[in-house]
């Protein structure tokens, strides 16, 4: 990418926790729009006035912003997947990507964050992206979401998908001035294979777009965010929301929690519940980590994974069966009911191999 950045060995990377206005009570594709647009002028605001004040408090240039996931729409709330295609999902090389990458270009940054997305190989679904937009305001990093319980995954049309993408396409990792970027979407988190097979390909900073419940304990996500980064040596940047507006969610259930975790599982900031736009930020040591990484010890755990070992038990075992939504070699466009139904047959499959 012809990025205008030198690189950068030292940075602010800011999680930037904001409040959403959900597009659900949205009558028609073009109110959902004008909402949208609505919230990334939130964006371009909340960056404006927190870059300004990390300069000021840190004496760091702000170089990576992370949004929460649902920033731009919320989620679906009973739409069905046709509904909320054309209701809340961007086109790739739509307006809304086009003023995220204006917003990354004005303040010299890169830009990541959580949408849902058409593609035009699919045009029976909508997938969940993670992207990364960089200073040039282009596109630097897209990954897909693939453990779902509530939408479509490339893991569901998973042999067209690898033939269009690669495998490279399904674990992205972006080598940028500011490091080596991959990222991480919302409940993946729980899963250690999503991260690894970004470490595997050089990640040293995970961004992680969420919204989840602002508990005053360690929650799941918590506790894997810390494990993340210790098992992989490597930064954890998660953007929660400040809260969910016009949902029949309560909408300060999700709020707080965003935070920088550094490749020792340490909690470099957090913010606390509400739209803290400026208190999820710490500096991001690039000579550090990779110093770390090449240092020998019992704790340097990347090192010493012996892949090969699992590889016969990962390539043999299925327990979630992949293709799910395509018959015949169609893709089929989903229920709603779909997503769990499947479950509950991947469940009942297990037991009777009585593995669970």
């Amino acid at each position: 990418m012809n990025d205008p950045l030198p690189a950068t060995e030292r940075y602010a990377a800011l999680a930037l926790q904001l409040s959403t206005r959900c597009v659900n009570s949205c009558p028609d594709q073009a109110s959902a729009r004008e909402r949208i647009a609505e919230n990334i002028a939130r964006v371009r605001r909340g960056i404006a006035g927190s870059q300004a004040f990390v300069r000021q408090y840190s004496g760091e240039d702000t170089r990576l912003v992370v949004l929460p996931e649902y920033f731009l729409t919320g989620f679906p709330m009973g739409e069905s997947v046709p509904e909320w295609r054309d209701k809340a999902a961007l086109e790739i090389d739509g307006e809304e990507y086009e003023a995220l990458g204006s917003i990354a270009q004005q303040f010299r940054l890169y830009l990541a964050g959580n949408a849902y997305e058409v593609d035009p190989h699919f045009p029976e679904l909508y997938f969940q992206c993670s992207f990364i937009i960089g200073p040039d305001g282009n596109n630097a990093l897209r990954y897909r979401r693939l453990i779902s319980l509530s939408g479509p995954t490339p893991y569901d049309v998973w042999d067209k998908y690898l033939d269009i993408y690669g495998l490279e396409g399904v674990f992205p990792v972006a080598d940028t001035p500011i490091g080596r970027l991959a990222a991480i979407a919302s409940e993946e988190i729980l899963y250690p294979e999503i991260a690894r097979c970004h470490a595997m390909r050089g990640a040293e900073i995970f961004v992680h777009s969420t919204s989840e419940a602002g508990v005053g304990r360690d929650s799941i996500k918590e506790i894997a965010r810390r494990a993340r980064a210790i098992e992989n040596l490597a930064y954890v940047v998660s953007a929660n929301s400040g809260a969910l507006l016009d949902n029949p969610v309560p909408g300060d259930s999700t709020t707080g929690l965003s935070k920088v975790v550094d490749y020792h599982g340490h909690v470099l900031a957090e913010a606390m519940p509400g739209e803290n736009t400026m208190v999820a930020n710490a500096t991001i040591d690039l000579p550090a980590l990779r110093e770390r990484r090449r240092r020998t010890g019992l704790t340097n755990t990347l090192s010493r994974q012996p892949f090969q070992a699992y590889a016969e038990s990962y390539a043999n075992t299925e327990f979630h069966r992949r293709n799910g939504l395509v018959d015949n070699g169609k893709v089929q466009t989903p229920e709603r009911t779909t997503f769990v139904e499947t479950q509950a047959e991947d469940i009942k499959t297990l037991s009777s191999r009585g593995i669970i």
